[in-house]
């Protein structure tokens, strides 16, 4: 597969990772993501994908491309032979000045482009980036429909200052020093970041910190899950365990299992990190 990638200009690099294209029959026909503190929009340009956003939610279909705001669970994706789309990895709090409804009403429930910016100017969007001159062309159309859309957001800067401590520490704070930080009460500072990030603030960092100790692991080697458990700040295995499912469907054991598939069958694959086959 192809991949390229950029960080955009300011004032998008506050509340983008970076912009990328991705382009090519994926490594599986179906991949499971796990949930992580970030958040992206997907404009795609090829056969239609699928997403099925947890074991009780029926898979949907998605032609035009999708918006996912922070998850809470795994979400697996079904791809055509061939795949072709540009997309944004935000920030936790990036989609918010796109978006015309609160981030909580999409969390976990992928939506279609459509829903959000509206047939006419998605429809113009796709037909630009697919007629642009590679790449690079497609990235910088991209980045001006997001200059283009950025609105001024209330709350915005409370939520990323308080989402950047988050980061930080890989989740390892005390949501209630945050708050007294802030100068606001635990219920305003949840009721901003359900509004803007679609998770509360004790969510979010459960979600930074069970990404760090994932990336933590190094699956070509041994692994002693009690001393990973522990240095991460998880009361006991257990509750370790208990997270692992959440985040990504799998058991300890079993999602190094399939990292290793993963490495085995697809070395250096520029999708390997995240995402994982699906059983």
């Amino acid at each position: 597969m192809e991949y390229v990638s950029r960080v955009p200009r300011p004032p998008l690099d506050g509340l983008i990772d970076d912009l990328y294209y991705l382009e090519g029959p994926p490594p599986y026909t179906r991949l499971t993501l796990p949930a992580s503190p970030a958040a992206f929009l997907i404009v795609n340009l090829g056969a239609p994908f699928r997403i099925r956003a947890g074991t009780d939610i029926e898979t949907a279909e998605y032609a035009d491309g999708c918006v996912v705001t922070t998850p809470t669970r795994a979400f697996e994706f079904g791809y055509p032979p061939r795949t072709r789309s540009v997309g944004v990895h935000f920030k936790p709090w990036g989609p918010a000045p796109f978006l015309p409804m609160p981030a909580a009403e999409l969390c976990d429930r992928p939506a279609t482009l459509e829903q959000v910016w509206g047939r006419p100017a998605v429809d113009e969007l796709r037909d630009r980036l697919a007629t642009a001159d590679g790449p690079h062309e497609m990235l910088t159309l991209l980045e001006e429909e997001l200059m283009r859309r950025l609105c001024e957001t209330v709350g915005l800067g409370l939520v990323r200052q308080t989402s950047t401590v988050i980061a930080a520490t890989s989740g390892a704070v005390a949501i209630g020093d945050l708050r007294v930080a802030a100068g606001v009460s635990s219920t305003h500072l949840a009721q901003r970041f359900k509004e803007l990030i679609g998770v509360t603030p004790k969510q979010l960092a459960r979600s930074y910190r069970f990404t760090a100790t994932v990336f933590a692991i190094n699956p070509a080697g041994p692994i002693n899950w009690g001393d990973l458990a522990g240095g991460a700040g998880y009361f006991d295995q257990a509750h370790f365990g208990h997270e692992f499912r959440a985040f990504t469907g799998l058991t300890p054991t079993r999602y190094v299992e399939v990292r290793r598939r993963f490495l085995r069958e697809h070395p250096g694959h520029v999708l390997d990190g995240w995402p994982l086959p699906t059983d």
